[in-house]
């Protein structure tokens, strides 16, 4: 791993009627759909609502050398080694993936890309995702608790040289960050990297921090940007939750990520394995597949496959993400970091 981070896989990367709380709506024909896409073509992946599985996001430790305040809490405690996935096995589980319609790419916080870049390209991958908050150095080493920015952005000029193209993940965080999100917009037109803005997702005990304090609705953040930049619609997808505008003044496309105040689940094509091998068919939700065990009870990967298509028939609508303003909980008791973002 790119120190903290994930592997994820996308099929447009070379490599590697009922309503939900958030108003989300789905077809009632989706399980007719499900069995004739699954006539149509064997190797893909189709859950139970016509949505089909391109993606899976593999989070390749629990560990990460930041503590990113919306993320966890300064203090973690982390796995023994013991429990996690060899590497062998997160071959085989990504290989089966990979055989069912999934391709990979890598998402970090950049902290690493210095040493890293070069050999990541040599072996495949062409996109990186990075997260970058802020360019403001001590803001950086605020939010991330333990971060250093210019490591990051050496990191990133890195990734540049070795050709990889460059997507910046930006959380905005109320009354942290919020100022600065024009800078991002033409600091990221700037590098030619794309840049995705995300609400805070209530996931996991983040210690003292506030999550209701740092919620600020997107919906909010692009009226600000309107009165700076032009945002064109886009028809672009990738088949992920972010919705794309292209900024006309730079050419690029900007993101928006809005899990609180407007779901993406309709069009959700991914899942995501922890480091242990539990396989969530929803970011939001605390159903999982255990797939540790098929990898380890046989040499053969049939059983893996097949407990990968049991866990997808499972895959929920959506999820109902809400910040509890009563108890100050988080939705989801994992943390981002367990579940590969």
């Amino acid at each position: 791993m790119m120190g903290p981070g994930s592997f994820r896989g996308k099929a447009a990367i070379p490599m590697f009627p009922t309503t939900t709380h958030s108003g989300a709506t789905f077809p009632e024909c989706a399980t007719i759909f499900n069995a004739a896409g699954r006539d149509a073509n064997e190797k893909s992946m189709i859950d139970p609502f016509g949505r089909t599985i391109t993606y899976l996001r593999v989070s390749v430790t629990d560990r990460c050398d930041f503590r990113c305040v919306y993320c966890m809490a300064e203090e973690m405690n982390f796995l023994p080694k013991a429990e996690l996935l060899t590497l062998e096995e997160l071959d085989r589980v990504c290989s089966a993936f990979v055989r069912l319609g999934v391709k990979l790419t890598l998402t970090t916080n950049g902290s690493q890309l210095v040493r890293y870049a070069g050999e990541l390209y040599e072996c495949g991958v062409r996109r990186v995702n990075v997260s970058v908050d802020t360019l403001d150095p001590a803001k950086f080493a605020a939010i991330t608790r333990r971060g250093h920015l210019e490591t990051v952005l050496k990191g990133l000029a890195a990734a540049k040289a070795a050709g990889l193209a460059v997507k910046i993940n930006t959380v905005a965080l109320r009354g942290v960050n919020e100022d600065e999100l024009d800078d991002l917009v033409a600091w990221t037109g700037e590098e030619g990297f794309d840049l995705v803005v995300i609400e805070v997702m209530p996931m996991g005990d983040i210690g003292g921090e506030n999550r209701l304090e740092q919620y600020l609705p997107l919906s909010l953040v692009r009226a600000r940007l309107q009165r700076r930049w032009t945002l064109d619609e886009s028809d672009y997808r990738t088949g992920g939750p972010a919705r794309y505008v292209t900024v006309r003044e730079t050419g690029r496309r900007l993101g928006f990520i809005t899990p609180l105040t407007h779901n993406f689940c309709e069009s959700c094509n991914r899942v995501r394995m922890t480091c242990t091998g539990t396989l969530y068919m929803c970011l939001g939700q605390e159903d999982a597949a255990d797939l540790r065990a098929p990898l380890r009870q046989s040499e053969g990967d049939e059983p893996l496959e097949a407990a990968i298509r049991e866990a997808i028939d499972r895959k929920p609508r959506g999820h109902d993400f809400i910040i509890d303003r009563r108890h100050n909980r988080p939705a989801v008791a994992r943390h981002m970091s367990v579940t590969g973002g």
